[in-house]
């Protein structure tokens, strides 16, 4: 009775330790927050009891069978967690963060207090150093571009390009029309543009006739 206790505190203590691992994702308005986090950490911890001290009494005991089950079946609830829209990846970063959180709670179902109580406080650092606004830590973001303009010399589209810091075009269609050479093609870039930067290029550039943002596509 006082062993299971003891294991029942040790469920307790996982539950704790995913809490806190789920309120900074909370926090932050991520898909997996404190009750994903909480109950990841505490059935790992359960399963973790269970496979080391329910199957000890058999001829054949290797506690290392189900306990390695943990891993893979979060990996199953990881891979439901990641979203792939519009041609970027969505939760990978949350997802690795419930696989680490059901480490965590193996840990505490083991009875490593320790490893699991400063793994966890590694893990809330991370998130926290990782998320501070710095070029260090940063991604940077990709604007797609559609650009409609004149080049009846075929010298407008390398101003185009130096313009938007880029070597080519992603895509380029070119027609006449009214017996001009209409030129229509799509850029990738890195820079800053918010609408009053688009509306400038438009008025400093005659020969461009139209900027659109496509990079929701």
């Amino acid at each position: 009775m006082i062993d299971e206790l003891i294991y029942l505190l040790r469920i307790v203590f996982a539950v704790v330790l995913g809490f806190a691992i789920g309120f900074e994702r909370k926090l932050r308005f991520k898909e997996a927050g404190i009750r994903t986090h909480t109950i990841v950490s505490g059935g790992s911890a359960l399963i973790m009891i269970v496979s080391k001290y329910a199957f000890s009494d058999t001829a054949e005991f290797d506690s290392s069978r189900v306990a390695a089950q943990i891993v893979s079946g979060i990996g199953f609830l990881g891979a439901g967690i990641i979203i792939y829209r519009k041609q970027v990846v969505h939760g990978l970063t949350t997802a690795a963060g419930v696989w680490a959180t059901s480490g965590v709670g193996m840990a505490a179902g083991g009875g490593l207090y320790i490893v699991a109580a400063g793994a966890t406080v590694i893990l809330i650092a991370i998130q926290c150093i990782l998320h501070l606004r710095c070029k260090l830590f940063s991604t940077k973001k990709y604007v797609r571009l559609k650009i409609v303009f004149e080049d009846p010399l075929s010298q407008n589209a390398n101003k185009v390009t130096e313009l938007f810091g880029v070597e080519r075009f992603n895509k380029l269609h070119v027609e006449r029309k009214g017996g001009n050479i209409l030129c229509t093609g799509t850029v990738t870039t890195d820079k800053e543009l918010p609408a009053s930067k688009l509306s400038t290029i438009l008025c400093e550039n005659n020969y461009i006739c139209e900027i659109e943002r496509c990079d929701d596509e």
